[in-house]
């Protein structure tokens, strides 16, 4: 059964920096395979913000995080990490991992009913 935990997340200042992780196991995790950041407020739908492909390539973003933030795989920690500058306020939300046991194209990864592994969310919260 294949699992993804997130890890980081805190409180910072607006215009500071900040990363989260998210750590896949199992007994087989494929290149092809699809992990995503998603974001959630309080009040708010679960909303897309960055995603690539286990195997590494090109990541995609929201525009309200393009330019800011960072989605990269570390092979070192195998791991698939979001680095977020210049945190806004309105960025504040739980933060959850998701991966699909598939390759999705660009226009597909903000689809959340496409992923079938969730992790629980980390909270990352921005002062302004």
């Amino acid at each position: 059964q294949v699992q993804v935990v997130e890890s980081g997340g805190g409180l910072v200042q607006a215009g500071g920096s900040l990363s989260v992780s998210c750590a896949a196991s199992g007994p087989m995790i494929f290149n092809y395979y699809t992990m995503a950041w998603f974001r959630q407020s309080p009040g708010a739908e679960r909303e897309f913000v960055g995603g690539t492909w286990w195997g590494g390539g090109s990541s995609y973003y929201s525009d309200s995080v393009k330019g800011r933030f960072t989605v990269s795989k570390d092979n070192a920690k195998n791991t698939v990490d979001l680095r977020m500058n210049n945190l806004k306020p309105e960025d504040t939300a739980t933060y959850y991992c998701a991966l699909a046991t598939a390759t999705l194209n660009g226009g597909q990864m903000p689809e959340s009913s496409r992923y079938n592994i969730w992790g629980q969310g980390t909270q990352v919260a921005v002062s302004s």
